[in-house]
């Protein structure tokens, strides 16, 4: 069975190879890590489009050469912004900064993953700077919380995060919501003992929630329209209206509750899936 997996593996990794060969070498001349990073993004991108179909609308709404902060629902397992930042990088070709939570830090194998990919706990001094010098910045406002309790029906579970809204203010720069569709299809947090693993998670910041799926559901991410830096907003008014914004693209491209078995059929059948909230 090893072997056999071996033989797999060696062959999608040359299909990658030869689809994005020119990318790669091209890559390859310029930065230490870029190589490396166009190599991963082609394997991830390949991932994400064998398993889960996966596409992106709207991706026009980022910008081409200019800095930008991406606010996006957390799903229990953040699997689309992994195919995101990968295909943005091949098509845009350009890095997308993201912020992970302390804890991933003290895995094993994660900080070279954080320097090559330019991960980051995100204060919001790091997180400006980083907008200042002409990146995109990703960030889940709902964070860990989110991804741990959040469910099939998708409420933007962001609480009185104010961070991600202080950080567009001070650079002056746009903020992009986007949202996966089917993405609590692919992967979902147990939803027996919620309110024990509250109180555990309250006490450990950690997340123990345990998590299952892996579904081959189709994946599309959705990238809304810019909200423009308004220097008249608060941060409170302008986390009400990018909070908003989700809302308005879960309400546009996700039927809820979420179905898995839905979800499978959309791999087949694009039926038209928008919520109605009755």
């Amino acid at each position: 069975m090893t072997i056999g997996v071996l033989f797999y593996i060696t062959s999608l990794i040359l299909y990658i190879y030869k689809l994005h060969r020119q990318r790669l070498r091209a890559a390859y001349e310029r930065d230490f890590w870029d190589g490396a990073r166009y190599t991963i993004a082609a394997i991830w991108d390949a991932h994400g489009w064998l398993w889960h179909g996966y596409e992106i609308e709207g991706l026009e709404n980022l910008p081409v050469d200019s800095p930008a902060l991406i606010v996006y629902y957390h799903g229990a397992i953040p699997i689309d912004i992994y195919y995101f930042v990968a295909k943005t990088l091949i098509l845009k070709n350009r890095l997308i900064h993201t912020v992970a939570d302390n804890f991933l830090f003290n895995i094993p194998g994660w900080p070279i993953i954080a320097e090559a990919l330019k991960v980051i706990p995100g204060t919001v001094q790091t997180c400006t700077s980083i907008l200042r010098e002409n990146n995109m910045l990703a960030i889940a406002p709902g964070g860990v919380y989110e991804a741990q309790f959040g469910d099939a029906f998708y409420h933007v579970l962001w609480r009185k995060r104010l961070g991600f809204a202080k950080v567009a203010l001070e650079a002056k720069v746009p903020i992009i919501p986007i949202f996966t569709q089917n993405l609590r299809e692919a992967f979902r947090s147990v939803s027996w003992g919620r309110k024990y693993w509250l109180k555990i998670y309250q006490w450990c910041k950690l997340p123990i929630v345990p998590i299952y799926g892996g579904f081959p559901v189709k994946l599309k991410t959705v990238v809304g329209k810019p909200i423009e830096y308004d220097q008249t907003l608060s941060p409170e008014e302008l986390r009400n209206k990018v909070a908003s914004a989700i809302e308005d693209l879960i309400k546009k491209h996700q039927q809820v509750p979420g179905s898995i078995l839905r979800a499978l059929i959309q791999r087949f059948w694009n039926f038209d899936n928008r919520a109605k909230n009755e």
